[in-house]
């Protein structure tokens, strides 16, 4: 064993991604003693505001947003008993299309170069085993979780650092099961357009293709109860709406594609620390 304490780094793009991905693992790594550090890349100042005011409505407060996330953010890690929160502080850029994306100071405007300087410090510093974030389309396009993951390729190539690299994902038949509770959830959901249904059903891996499987199922009400913490954020956060135990059953086991190793270690495994330990 090494004379510092196994670490596992996730790098996530806003103020609740932490706990939408990854809140299960960061919580049972956190009780097993592994030290667990998060990096938020943005300020989450995109969100909704007070009341649920939307980006761009009169009203809406980037600023506020961001520290009323912040607070949120702080609370989500406590609940998941984070050893170490690191933010980066860029301004959030928004969804796909929005004119935030073009803003000056943005983090889809930053340079690659620029946040991987900044998280590579942060890797040095931390030294983690297990690297975890989003593959190179953010999962599902969003500019931000894109960003984060070219950052952290870009910060890992920086250092001379080898942990295991990770990818979150979603296997299909996980996807197919979160189409049907959303539908017993919403009766009167109209049917999704084609393009709408076909871009979903692209969405994640086949289950044979993904490495890792790691049973959170433990964990699953910190997890719940981080995501409650992000409370502005309510009305986007479908999970919260099926209450703990459906939330239990559908969202205790987070999966991986592993897309880095130097310990050999056979795939599929149940532990992102198969063979560090």
């Amino acid at each position: 064993m090494p004379d510092r304490p196994l670490t596992l780094m996730a790098v996530h793009a806003h103020p609740d991604d932490e706990a939408t991905g990854t809140g299960g693992v960061l919580a049972r790594y956190a009780a097993e003693g592994i030290r667990t550090v998060l990096v938020t890349c943005t300020d989450g100042g995109c969100g909704d505001g007070p009341g649920g005011v939307k980006p761009g409505d009169p009203g809406h407060d980037p600023a506020a947003v961001a520290t009323m996330r912040r607070r949120e953010l702080e609370a989500s890690c406590d609940v998941l008993k984070v050893s170490d929160l690191q933010m980066l502080g860029y301004a959030d850029s928004g969804m796909t299309g929005w004119p935030s994306n073009d803003a000056p100071g943005s983090f889809w405007q930053t340079p690659v170069e620029e946040g991987a300087a900044r998280l590579a410090e942060l890797m040095r510093h931390y030294r983690p085993d297990v690297v975890v974030t989003y593959d190179e389309n953010g999962f599902y396009g969003h500019p931000d979780h894109i960003q984060a993951h070219r950052i952290t390729v870009a910060a890992l190539e920086m250092t001379a650092l080898t942990p295991k690299v990770y990818w979150t994902t979603v296997p299909r038949s996980m996807m197919q099961r979160f189409g049907e509770i959303m539908r017993e959830f919403h009766e009167d959901m109209p049917e999704p357009d084609p393009a709408e249904a076909a871009a979903m059903a692209e969405l994640g891996l086949p289950d044979d293709e993904i490495t890792t499987w790691v049973d959170t199922t433990a964990f699953s009400g910190q997890k719940f109860d981080a995501l409650a913490a992000h409370a502005s954020q309510g009305e986007n956060i479908f999970f919260l709406k099926m209450g703990k135990e459906k939330f239990g059953e559908l969202m205790g086991m987070e999966t991986f594609v592993r897309v880095q190793d130097a310990t050999g270690a056979p795939v599929p495994e149940n532990d992102l620390f198969a063979g560090l330990r």
